[in-house]
């Protein structure tokens, strides 16, 4: 897929609010830090498209963008950062859910894990609660480059093996890097074929 349009729509907290749901959308989400916003501006090659920053749970609204005038990317508030109030928490995470479950044209939510460190619970617990609301998804290990291919590969069979304890399969999963690229194709590509299946149905 090339990108030739990338515009940001709007940001809020009240799904009420999120644009006419007329296109096919995709969210990003994952625990705070795991470089979600910067690997969205590398995949649409728009540097500061969302915000980023070294202060992990940056992102606290659900955030939509355009993308080539056909679908939304939506960026949606990371999970699991110890330093907010409970209060915070329990309001990000109701924004999430009623997000995830109400959002009508949500086609697949794309669920940012860092690819070096081994399988963490709150991903798992996370994971295991979209499958049991049937909601697709797919898992996308971020910070690639700061392993070799030998560990990587390690890590992401160590990550399928946990997962295959509960799940009849691994789903689908791209490894990626905001640094280098890598994987942003694919998961592109995904997308695309996702939007084509839609148009053919």
């Amino acid at each position: 897929m090339h990108i030739h349009s990338a515009d940001f729509v709007c940001s809020n907290s009240d799904i009420t609010k999120c644009p006419e749901p007329n296109k096919p959308e995709y969210a990003f989400i994952g625990r705070s830090n795991v470089g979600k916003s910067t690997l969205i501006n590398k995949m649409v090659q728009r540097k500061g498209l969302a915000k980023t920053s070294g202060r992990p749970g940056k992102t606290q609204l659900i955030n939509h963008f355009l993308i080539n005038e056909a679908w939304y990317l939506t960026d949606l508030p990371g999970y699991g950062y110890a330093k907010v109030s409970k209060t915070s928490k329990e309001k990000f995470q109701k924004l999430i859910e009623d997000y995830i479950i109400e959002r009508p044209n949500l086609v697949n939510l794309f669920v940012l894990i860092d690819s070096r460190h081994e399988p963490q619970k709150i991903d798992l617990e996370f994971m295991q609660w979209l499958g049991e609301l049937e909601i697709p998804f797919s898992m996308v290990f971020t910070k690639t480059d700061k392993l070799g291919s030998g560990k990587l590969n390690i890590n992401i069979k160590t990550y399928s093996k946990k997962m295959l304890q509960t799940w009849a399969q691994m789903p689908v999963f791209f490894a990626t890097s905001a640094e280098t690229g890598d994987g942003c194709d694919q998961v592109l590509n995904y997308i695309e074929q996702l939007n084509n299946q839609m148009i053919t149905e």
